[in-house]
């Protein structure tokens, strides 16, 4: 009976991810994590300002942009709606999380 020559994988290494650009928070945008989603595209974060704001993912990241608990954002707040509500502009990867927390702009205890 013929049998198949089993072939093995070639040995992949996991490369580090590497980071190119970190957009940072510019004018009154500010990074928050992800406390709760609550829904239809909204969601309760607790921002580096001290507030919670009530964020959407706008239409056209809705299928981009994939979000749990405790993922850290970029947040800009509406100027209309006060400032207790906001969209969510970009998440950030674990590598550029280290980064912000290397820089500061991330506090610690988050």
């Amino acid at each position: 009976m013929y049998q198949r020559p089993q072939f093995k994988k070639p040995y992949r290494q996991e490369e580090p991810e590497i980071i190119t650009r970190v957009p940072l928070p510019r004018g009154n945008q500010s990074l928050g994590i992800l406390e709760q989603r609550l829904g239809a595209n909204h969601m309760m974060i607790r921002c580096m300002d001290g507030k919670s704001r009530n964020c959407r993912v706008p239409g056209r990241l809705k299928r981009k942009l994939w979000l749990r608990e405790g993922d850290v954002v970029l947040v800009e707040p509406w100027e209309l709606g006060g400032n207790e509500r906001g969209d969510i502009l970009i998440k950030y990867s674990q590598a550029q999380v280290d980064f912000l927390r290397r820089k500061g702009f991330l506090k610690a205890e988050l």
